[in-house]
């Protein structure tokens, strides 16, 4: 088997996401599992993901349906702790060795945003087991993370409409 890797998709530019579940399906062709855990993004419909299981599961802790950006500062104290108990969550999957797959999609913008700080990203990581990957997203890479990632890729647009 081999050893697994920590990338990261970041910038401004998009498909960071889709990367990341391209990512997942092909571990999933190749016969493993993948584990997703979305931030900041609400509680999207899930019609889809919900068809990939079992290889590929999903998992959302936010409770509201607007993005957190969109939301009463009350609310958005609310969704903090959602988003630390799926960090929780995520480090419970690593130590266990539950999945061969983890992705973090959209997790740097939590800490770019402050809601957790970037050592409490990297102690989760640091639960990895050798064989198992990560794959994070977001639009900021912060310092901390960037030394630890095997894989940086810096998704910039080159041509925008308009």
């Amino acid at each position: 088997m081999q050893e697994g890797k920590i990338t990261v998709y970041y910038g401004e530019g998009y498909g960071k996401t889709s990367a990341a579940i391209g990512n997942a399906i092909k571990v999933a062709s190749a016969g493993g599992s993948a584990t997703m855990i979305q931030f900041l993004k609400g509680q999207l419909s899930a019609d889809f993901f919900s068809r990939l299981e079992p290889e590929i599961k999903v998992f959302r802790f936010e409770q509201n349906i607007e993005g957190y950006d969109d939301l009463t500062s009350q609310e958005q104290e609310e969704e903090k702790k959602n988003y630390e108990n799926a960090l929780m969550f995520a480090k419970k999957v690593l130590t266990v060795d539950e999945c061969d797959l983890l992705v973090l999609d959209e997790v740097l913008g939590i800490v770019e945003r402050g809601l957790v700080p970037a050592e409490a990203l990297v102690e989760v990581l640091s639960a990895k087991s050798p064989l198992a990957s990560v794959i994070m997203t977001g639009d900021c890479l912060p310092e901390e993370i960037r030394q630890i990632a095997d894989t940086v890729y810096d998704i910039v647009p080159e041509k925008l409409p308009g």
